[in-house]
């Protein structure tokens, strides 16, 4: 294999990896715009009279009823909240991990200062995008995050612009130089999961014991209380106990559990789903570390791979893209196949395309559940030899184009979705 000779080939995609597998506490919208309100407020003079959001439709959504952690509360106020009165955009998408003294602080900020909080739409620009403009009496600041969570690309103070990348490369590519124009593939993605030193995946060993620390969290009864029913329900079967164990963490993190939790591209949820399933599964089958840890490298980054095309923010739900990676991992875990692999995928591409991302909220562990049934199943028939015909809907022969019609479903055909989403969701009875 090729790979395992380019060592710089092989650095280019480590830092793929961790720049996308990040830890982040709560829900990543809330938290991006907490990192956002906390950078505005850091370069204004004196005490925040007034915060504008003008936020993109997509981090609108999932902002709005999903669990702030520590609160007992949910949306945006109590996030904003917390950013003016002890928020550190230093800690980045781990701004809101603060102690009950200080959430409590924050409580009391909002009960005094809720009409200072304007939130609002803004129709153009990047679907993820966050605007914040901070005012006091002295001075004015507006910090911008695009592309990326914690990407700022534009800062402001007083009239005078302290950085103004909104039209970079960097931002179009949304990575980081390193690798901003490398372009993966999905063997690309097989051959570095089964060909590279194992000292070069090490440091995904900690996804595994951040996201099951919140899945226990959930167990105990959180959100829809999803994962605690389904194991009740398990009775040792090893698909119910994965994915009774994989949804409890997505129960406790939309529901506000304080336990950070590792993202993949930007999302809490597609982290837990790309972790627990290949540790879970791999270690109920008797797998070694080494297979584990492999299967957890192809989950991850054949979701990153899959997500790129799709987009950061899209009406279509990230858990289908990272049950697509654990399709993979599940498949190598069976001993398949690089071209089995690809017939988990496709039948992956022809199953769940259709999710829509209605927002954040506890009942995404009800999606998340959907699409791992969805990855045994599929990766089940793929090493049995069984794919979808080329001629079935998004498929083709190429593994490669397929991904890239689920890309182009995602990024470009359901913008239409997005704006009725979100029209029925501002107006609910």
């Amino acid at each position: 294999m090729y790979l395992s000779m380019d060592k710089e080939f092989r650095e280019q995609i480590k830092d793929i990896l961790q720049h996308e597998v990040l830890l982040a506490t709560g829900c990543t919208e809330p938290g991006a715009v907490a990192l956002c309100v906390s950078k505005a407020c850091e370069l204004l003079d004196g005490e925040p009279e007034r915060i504008v959001l003008k936020l993109s439709k997509n981090v609108f959504k999932n902002a709005m009823g999903v669990g702030i952690p520590g609160t007992g509360m949910i949306g945006l106020p109590i996030a904003v909240a917390m950013a003016v009165t002890h928020g550190d955009p230093e800690r980045g998408l781990e701004v809101l991990t603060m102690p009950e003294s200080q959430v409590e602080d924050a409580k009391r900020w909002l009960a005094n200062h809720a009409d200072m909080i304007d939130i609002g739409v803004n129709e153009d620009g990047d679907k993820l995008y966050i605007e914040c403009t901070a005012e006091s009496r002295m001075s004015e600041a507006t910090a911008v995050i695009a592309k990326r969570h914690t990407n700022f690309v534009f800062l402001k103070k007083n009239g005078t612009v302290l950085l103004d990348i909104r039209g970079s490369e960097l931002v179009k590519q949304h990575e980081s130089p390193q690798n901003a124009s490398m372009k993966l593939t999905a063997r690309m993605v097989y051959d570095y999961a089964t060909t590279a030193p194992m000292e070069e995946l090490e440091f995904l060993r900690d996804t595994v014991v951040y996201n099951n620390a919140a899945s226990e969290c959930g167990l105990e009864g959180m959100g829809l209380h999803t994962g605690q029913i389904l194991m009740e329900q398990a009775r040792g079967d090893m698909v119910h106990t994965v994915v009774a164990r994989t949804v409890a963490a997505s129960d406790a993190r939309m529901d506000g559990c304080t336990k950070p939790v590792y993202s993949n591209s930007g999302s809490g949820n597609q982290g837990i789903t790309c972790t627990l399933p290949p540790f879970y599964y791999g270690r109920m089958k008797g797998c070694s570390d080494e297979q584990i840890l492999r299967a957890l490298t192809m989950s991850h980054l054949m979701s990153i791979y899959i997500k790129r095309g799709i987009g950061r923010l899209s009406a279509l739900c990230g858990i289908v893209n990272a049950t697509m990676g654990v399709s993979a991992a599940l498949t190598y875990l069976e001993g398949g196949t690089f071209e089995q692999i690809g017939y988990a995928l496709k039948n992956m591409i022809n199953t769940i395309a259709g999710m829509v991302c209605d927002g954040a909220k506890p009942s995404c562990a009800l999606k998340m559940s959907v699409g791992l049934y969805s990855a045994f199943v599929c990766s089940e028939l793929a090493v049995h030899g069984r794919v979808v015909d080329s001629t079935d809907g998004l498929s083709e022969s190429d593994l490669d184009c397929s991904i890239r019609n689920l890309g182009r479903l995602g990024k470009d055909g359901m913008n239409q979705t997005d704006d009725m989403i979100l029209d029925i969701m501002t107006h609910k009875r």
